[in-house]
């Protein structure tokens, strides 16, 4: 039936790095081309918006102190995203034109922690072009952790999108058992999974989710070539002395609540592309029929889970 079918465009795209401004222009070329084909729902890689801080790796990022790491540092900063600013009311507005929802991956610099620290954040936009959750990843990744915050839960959230009901997490978030029950038992039946890039990280656990929560799960990978670095990036001939010709190269693709590919990562890899694939919410409650992970296999009398959605702040003010 046509009321249980979603047009999904995974968006496998490299940013402008490190420039908020010109990646926002891609995004936003991606999200109306997406319209133009009849796209629900386009999601972006992790970190899209203004970039995944490849420096870290190439240029001794854990040296304390370091001038060079301050410099790249602060102009990443500078390219985040602050939401509350209106960084995305361009994107609301193309998502309510379009009648596309969106998944963002995006460094957040929220006003809310003061303004001056970095989240890796997942947005979600509706098709009315609301921003509906602003997911702060909560547990940066190695050498992530020199640069990104951990955040909390208050974004782990799921959201209605015609039949299906849809959830994400970022990254190596996926890996974590306890967030994806989260939003298991919230309802999800679409599993969103953005990463900065590769292969490696979407061959093996995309099929692996889709299996465990009899659910669609997208994974979508950002690209970036050496050609991706603008030359005005502070310290950038010191980056790209140590980078490899192609830093991540896409992986982007799609499995259905049987485990089997609807769209294979292994297309269109090293290459900037929107990949379009349709899905079916009959498919999910076929799968269902056997295994419920937070339904009727779930057993709460014996293990439950406990999530805090509270936004962490360092200050409560009373006026």
């Amino acid at each position: 039936m046509k009321q249980d079918q979603l047009t999904i465009g995974l968006a496998q795209v490299a940013p402008v790095w490190l420039n908020r401004q010109k990646t926002m222009e891609k995004v936003m070329q991606f999200t109306a081309d997406g319209g133009d084909k009849g796209v629900d729902l386009i999601v972006f890689g992790e970190a899209l918006v203004p970039g995944y801080p490849f420096w870290v790796e190439l240029t001794d990022g854990a040296r304390f102190n370091s001038a060079v790491q301050k410099e790249i540092h602060a102009h990443y900063m500078a390219n985040a995203v602050t939401i509350e600013r209106g960084d995305l009311d361009e994107l609301c507005k193309l998502a309510k034109q379009t009648q596309t929802a969106v998944y963002l991956g995006t460094i957040e610099r929220p006003e809310d922690r003061a303004g001056h620290s970095l989240y890796c954040t997942l947005v979600y936009i509706d098709k009315s072009g609301t921003v509906q959750s602003v997911h702060r990843k909560l547990m940066p990744t190695y050498e992530e952790r020199l640069t990104w915050s951990p955040g909390d839960g208050h974004g782990l959230v799921t959201h209605k999108l015609g039949a299906f009901t849809v959830g994400g997490l970022n990254c190596w978030e996926n890996w974590m058992p306890l967030p994806r029950a989260a939003l298991q038992a919230q309802g999800e039946d679409l599993h969103i999974s953005v990463w900065p890039g590769h292969l490696r990280n979407t061959q093996d656990l995309t099929r692996f989710m889709a299996l465990e929560g009899r659910s669609y799960v997208v994974a979508v990978s950002g690209l970036m070539r050496k050609s991706d670095f603008p030359a005005d990036t502070p310290h950038v001939d010191l980056i790209l002395k140590n980078a490899p010709d192609l830093l991540s190269n896409g992986g982007s693709g799609m499995a259905g609540p049987d485990g089997e590919w609807v769209i294979d990562p292994h297309e269109n890899v090293g290459e900037e592309t929107l990949k379009l694939g349709v899905i079916d919410h009959q498919k999910v409650r076929e799968e269902r029929q056997n295994f419920d992970p937070a339904g009727h296999y779930s057993r709460p009398d014996v293990t439950k889970l406990i999530l805090n959605r509270t936004r962490q702040s360092v200050i409560e003010i009373e006026d």
